[in-house]
């Protein structure tokens, strides 16, 4: 295995730019999942690290060795795609030890790391079959053991689970984050989904624009949030979000909201009083409570079976609350809510965090 290191990467479509100076070190048996929304440049970086794209500027190394100008057959790394790009002539063992036939490796060779792969991905029994006889899930695993059994330096994993039912995906989920514990490969992973991110992940890569936002474990970016992009696109439901000015008085501070009304945030925080300001708290976090500082009217109730979500209004700002309380199906027009403040989110006008 190895570590990755990317220097200053930058890419350009003609004169259009997509990634703006990206700097990340992957270290040797990481687990890194690049996220954000379609068209932030996170499958353009993971595509130049396989060599599929050309570098515009920058560097990218794989175990110390410069690979810019190497083709992807000699960076030995192996990439699973969102289409599972089986032969469909061929059988399942044999899919999974094409490479390793091109390469010219014995029968023994062959045989053992087809066994060891399909082994680890529950296989066996379909080792005959050919693509079209198989299931979604069971061609992504021959797509994976296919990648498996070239022992690579790195695996790349290009939203490889889009195409899977809700269902399928959290088992595959699963399936891959034991097999990364198995092998501790070097991996790099590619998803719009956020959940996806948050369960598999080493380190997250939140990605916007072709900048990278934040970088850090997955609850590092729940529990302290860069930036309202980070803070609005980690966490499910999203974020609540108040926008006002911020305003210190003596040892405390507020929001004022542009309704006049305010919202306390405890302590001063290191930001210019009157400046315009972002108050952000999570739905799970916010607290029914008879006696809440707030009226919030009720909107709209969704129950999802292990919780309830609920639309309010509170000061003319529509947010969401997520509550285990089955009492809620049922609560009237108005409940009292407070915002705990240990729980509070503040970002100052650039959108970046104020602590």
């Amino acid at each position: 295995m190895a570590s990755i290191d990317i220097h200053g990467i930058r890419k350009s479509f003609g004169t259009f730019p997509v990634l703006h100076g990206v700097d990340l070190t992957i270290r040797d048996g990481e687990f890194i999942v690049l996220v954000g929304p379609s068209g932030c440049g996170k499958s353009t970086l993971l595509r130049m690290i396989a060599g599929l794209e050309d570098v515009t500027a920058g560097e990218i190394r794989i175990d110390g060795k410069r690979v810019n100008d190497l083709a992807p057959k000699d960076r030995d790394i192996a990439m699973v795609f969102q289409s599972y790009a089986l032969y469909p002539h061929m059988s399942v063992a044999d899919n999974m030890s094409y490479s390793l036939r091109l390469r010219r490796s014995t029968k023994e060779k062959i045989a053992s790391a087809v066994g060891n792969a399909a082994s680890k991905l529950g296989l066996d029994p379909l080792l005959e079959r050919r693509p079209r006889a198989l299931s979604g899930g069971q061609r992504q695993r021959v797509a994976m053991g296919r990648a498996i059994v070239r022992q690579p330096k790195a695996f790349l994993f290009d939203e490889p689970l889009s195409n899977l039912d809700a269902r399928l995906r959290e088992q595959m989920r699963a399936e891959i984050k034991k097999l990364h514990g198995d092998l501790r490969a070097t991996s790099i992973y590619v998803t719009h989904d956020q959940i996806e991110a948050m369960t598999l992940a080493d380190r997250i890569v939140a990605m916007h624009a072709g900048v990278v936002q934040q970088v850090g474990t997955p609850l590092d970016l729940y529990d302290r949030p860069a930036n309202l992009f980070v803070a609005g696109f980690i966490g499910s439901p999203g974020m609540n979000f108040f926008e006002g000015r911020y305003v210190a008085s003596g040892e405390g501070a507020e929001l004022q909201l542009a309704n006049g009304a305010t919202l306390p945030l405890g302590k001063r925080l290191g930001i210019e009083s009157g400046s315009v300001a972002t108050l952000g708290i999570r739905p799970e976090h916010v607290v029914i409570a008879d006696g809440g500082a707030l009226e919030a009217k009720v909107d709209l109730i969704e129950p999802t079976g292990f919780g309830i979500i609920m639309h309010v209004t509170i000061h003319d700002i529509p947010m969401k609350i997520f509550t285990l309380d089955r009492a809620m199906l049922n609560p009237g027009p108005n409940v009292r809510v407070d915002l705990p403040r240990d729980k509070l989110h503040l970002f100052g006008t650039e959108g970046t965090r104020v602590d």
